[in-house]
């Protein structure tokens, strides 16, 4: 994390990926805030994003649709918090867009920083998933934080070299 960054980590609460990426700053932003790009990328294979909204805006909606290989669906929807053009996103799915709270349910919710730093024809990527409590972290790493969010990270990769 940069210094000027306004959050605190917590390693009892928060889990971290970190690369530098072979793909320029613009390409690694313009994956996560277009829809056509995201439903390219963003869910593990042999999962797919079949639905993607953004409105990009704090206080918008982030909302995307997962289908796994049998079927199954997952419709997850969030709101931008942030918004700093190509440097950061964050986002929460605790919160509907308008920052109406969402009724809670089974599982945990967490609150995602995706930080970007320019490194020229690379880019520093970070990102965070922060948890209220140290069992949603434990939840959210069991189901695969590291290699899930490893995967689609590959896979943005993969998919803006072909635009870079």
């Amino acid at each position: 994390m940069t210094k000027s960054t306004p959050w605190q980590l917590d390693p009892a609460l928060d889990l971290v990926l970190e690369r530098v990426v072979d793909v320029p700053r613009d390409l690694v932003w313009e994956a996560w805030t277009t829809p056509e790009h995201i439903k390219v990328w963003f869910t593990p294979r042999p999962w797919r994003t079949t639905h993607c909204e953004i409105d990009l805006r704090p206080g918008g909606m982030f909302r995307t649709v997962m289908r796994g290989p049998d079927g199954e669906a997952f419709d997850n929807s969030g709101c931008y918090l942030e918004v700093v053009p190509k440097e950061r996103l964050v986002w929460t799915d605790a919160l509907l867009p308008g920052w109406r709270p969402i009724k809670s349910g089974a599982g945990f919710n967490f609150t995602a920083i995706i930080a970007l730093e320019d490194l020229g024809r690379q880019t520093r990527y970070t990102a965070t998933a922060m948890h209220s409590d140290e069992s949603g972290r434990r939840q959210h790493e069991d189901m695969g934080f590291h290699s899930g969010w490893g995967a689609a990270l590959d896979q943005l990769v993969e998919h803006m070299k072909t635009r870079a």
